[in-house]
């Protein structure tokens, strides 16, 4: 089935504020894959579930053309008000029927998106899109293993964090809590020999404690929370904000915090 979760204007302009970029060496590793199993040219790039294009934009420079698929037509209006990306190019679609000729796309991605998709419909669309050779690299990150780091109360932080996470867990659609297995399951139906996982791959960077608040108010979980019930939505993140900046001993929301995440990725590479 297809989930819906990520559709609103509104939920889809939260997206594009706070969600991030995924790494750029975990990208590089990706082209590194694809360099070593199909080789140049890189004509074609197809990134599934793209929401606002954050992983889309990342790839344009490697190849003649992007294509960024997703079900949300809110997103991809988000995406498409980016400038400076002439050769991405969007359309709304799903991963289980993707409309492109057998053997045409050099590279399929997914960044937090394939825990979405139907895996075996997902699978058969791969195998019959890629050019032999081609690849797919299906990557996200395991927020269980998320650090937050501030001077010495970096501990504190994380029990607040991981507070909210409780509050949101009865919202918590199945697919989401799949992503803590990495995608273990979809990796062993891969039908390509060719295969490998990268377990962990921790990337640290700064973020603001008001781009943080807004990184949990884009999670679909605390979308279901807050339709549910407008005023206790909202509340929680004031309440998640406001201890942050307490244990912190700061006033100001724009004040950074280092985080550090644990990103994964499965690669594969269909046979010559």
């Amino acid at each position: 089935m297809a989930y819906r979760l990520f559709e609103g204007k509104d939920h889809a302009s939260i997206y594009q504020k706070y969600r991030f970029t995924p790494p750029n060496d975990l990208k590089n590793i990706i082209i590194q894959y694809l360099d070593k199993k199909k080789g140049q040219p890189h004509v074609l790039a197809v990134d599934l579930g793209c929401g606002t294009g954050q992983n889309s934009r990342l790839l344009a420079p490697h190849f003649k053309e992007v294509v960024g698929i997703d079900i949300s037509e809110c997103q991809l209006g988000e995406a498409r008000a980016v400038p400076g990306y002439p050769n991405i190019t969007y359309r709304t679609g799903t991963a289980e029927q993707l409309p492109f000729p057998d053997g045409s796309v050099d590279l399929l991605t997914a960044a937090s998106a394939a825990h979405w998709f139907d895996p075996s419909r997902f699978l058969a669309e791969a195998s019959r899109i890629l050019k032999p050779g081609g690849c797919m690299a299906l990557l996200g990150y395991s927020d269980s293993n998320t650090r937050l780091h501030y001077q010495d109360c970096g501990d504190r932080l994380k029990h607040i964090y991981e507070e909210g996470k409780q509050v949101l867990l009865p919202y918590t659609s199945n697919p989401v809590l799949v992503t803590e297995g990495k995608l273990e399951e979809l990796y062993s139906a891969i039908p390509f020999p060719d295969k490998e996982r990268i377990e962990s791959f921790q990337e640290k960077s700064l973020i603001s404690v008001r781009n943080l608040v807004g990184f949990i108010e884009s999670w679909s979980m605390f979308q279901a929370f807050k339709k549910k019930d407008p005023q206790r939505g909202e509340d929680l993140l004031v309440h998640i904000q406001r201890r942050f900046l307490e244990e912190m001993g700061a006033t100001s929301p724009d004040t950074e915090i280092e985080w550090e995440l644990e990103y994964f990725c499965v690669l594969a590479s269909k046979p010559q």
